[in-house]
């Protein structure tokens, strides 16, 4: 995988969370914990259910979530932060009040 070749720290971390999904995948597993697939799916009406399986997957292999599978029937999948997904905690809510003031200082210019 192309995270074992980065030479710089960033990089890095754009390699493990880059893509339109995977960081509100990682802010919705953060903000309101364990969530199975079908209401992940529910959360990001525009993403088809194959590029849904393919971040999940990736998450799962770079060692940001974890997959809990319960063998039942219909078979129960639930993805929860792994502890090194939950270190990415703080930065995703600073991601999200950047958000929010850029939002908000955008709104306020075109007033």
């Amino acid at each position: 995988m192309e995270k074992q070749t980065a030479q710089c720290p960033v990089e890095l971390t754009v390699n493990m969370v880059g893509g339109k999904w995977k960081l509100v995948i990682l802010y919705q597993l953060a903000t309101h914990g364990v969530k199975r697939f079908n209401e992940l799916r529910r959360e990001f009406p525009d993403i088809t259910q194959r590029t849904l399986t393919r971040q999940l997957r990736e998450l799962e292999s770079d060692g940001l979530i974890n997959r809990q599978v319960y063998s039942e029937i219909p078979p129960k999948v639930e993805y929860s932060l792994s502890d090194t997904g939950k270190s990415l905690h703080p930065l995703l809510l600073q991601l999200r009040d950047w958000g929010l003031s850029y939002m908000a200082n955008n709104r306020a210019k075109e007033q």
